[in-house]
């Protein structure tokens, strides 16, 4: 398989408390502090943040992927992704998603046909098929 890409990013510091944030190719440069609903200080992203940005661009291109191969015209799509932090009475942390599509120009069958078929092709879906709980609710509009 060829690598068409990969992703450069740095962290230092003290990681989601305080850490920063640098790709390589100086583009996404932030600061990364804890939520203020985990107790903490709630002035910057954090990678829960970061994730739900990541999954949601990568799930819309899936979406019109899939748009695509069956020849179906889509007139909007958007999303709110939800990445949710749980700490669990064994004291160890996890992360469950929900996928929020609003697709443009389709019925509500299409649209959760699309948004199903988005979550076999997207990339980060794969990547967390069957490791964490994710919700798909998808809307036409």
């Amino acid at each position: 398989m060829a690598v068409s890409y990969t992703a450069v990013v740095n962290v230092d510091g003290e990681g989601r408390n305080g850490g920063r944030v640098l790709s390589s190719d100086g583009l996404l440069e932030t600061s990364l502090a804890i939520p203020k609903e985990l107790g903490g200080a709630g002035t910057a992203t954090n990678p829960e943040q970061l994730l739900a940005a990541g999954w949601a661009a990568c799930f819309l291109g899936a979406i019109r992927r899939a748009a695509a191969i069956r020849r179906i015209r889509l007139t909007s799509t958007t999303i709110t992704a939800e990445i949710t932090l749980i700490h669990g009475d064994d004291d160890e942390f996890s992360l469950s998603a929900t996928l929020n599509p609003v697709i443009g120009g389709v019925d509500q069958a299409t649209a959760t046909e699309l948004a199903h078929a988005a979550h076999q092709i997207c990339p980060y879906s794969k990547a967390t098929r069957d490791n964490i709980p994710v919700t798909i609710n998808a809307t036409a509009a």
